[in-house]
């Protein structure tokens, strides 16, 4: 009679998927120093790597990342307007803002473009881990400087008139205004953004008016003021 063996199937265990994030920003060096803090403990990987809003759009189905983090200020395209498109297209996808530009200006619109999460550039790097677990797991990442005054908002504290000023631009206006404490020309800023001359001075216009300016003078030194605050 012959013996029976049997065999024990042995279960191989099943590796954790580790979540995949996508950089948007215009400077080389700090994209590369970025990806090598985000996967040095193997907790994150970074699965690409953009400097402009179209390429990392397009780039969405085939990479499939679960975390984009966008520069507001990019090389084509503005940070703003690709997260709006991204959340039309892919509304489960985790967004956070990593910016130079002041959070007391951008967070607020980068939350209602569709953002989870806003943090500055010279935040030390675990400031930004933290922020990209809180983002995907579902959360909010904003400093308690941003927190303190969107709590404010919301039971109805009054904000200062130049704060007031500000927020009343739209994003392309606010773009434009950047671009002009950057010292940028009017055909710059129309070759930047993509316009035409004529809008980019629709856009001029519109700003003085909202932020009582008079002169172009006095329009490049408050945007001068704004990135220097």
């Amino acid at each position: 009679m012959k013996a029976i063996t049997l065999e024990r199937k042995t279960q191989t265990p099943t590796r954790r998927r580790v979540p995949r994030i996508m950089l948007v920003d215009d400077h080389a060096i700090l994209r590369q120093g970025l990806a090598q803090l985000i996967a040095q403990d193997h907790e994150f990987s970074v699965c690409g790597q953009f400097e402009d809003a179209n390429s990392a759009f397009l780039a969405i189905p085939s990479l499939k990342p679960d975390l984009v983090i966008v520069d507001i200020t990019l090389k084509e395209g503005n940070g703003l307007e690709l997260i709006k498109n991204i959340k039309t297209h892919y509304p489960e996808m985790h967004l956070l803002v990593l910016s130079m530009h002041d959070e007391m200006v951008y967070a607020e619109r980068a939350l209602r473009a569709g953002a989870s999460g806003y943090v500055m550039k010279q935040e030390a790097p675990e400031q930004l881990i933290a922020a990209v677990r809180r983002v995907l797991t579902g959360e909010v990442a904003l400093s308690e400087k941003v927190n303190a005054r969107l709590m404010h908002q919301l039971v109805g504290a009054r904000r200062s008139q130049s704060t007031t000023s500000i927020e009343r631009l739209s994003d392309r206006e606010l773009e434009v205004f950047n671009l002009i404490g950057e010292g940028l020309g009017t055909r710059q800023i129309a070759e930047h953004m993509g316009l035409s001359v004529k809008t980019v001075e629709s856009h001029r216009a519109h700003i003085k008016q909202k932020l009582d300016l008079k002169t172009s003078s006095e329009l490049m030194h408050r945007a001068i003021q704004l990135r220097e605050a």
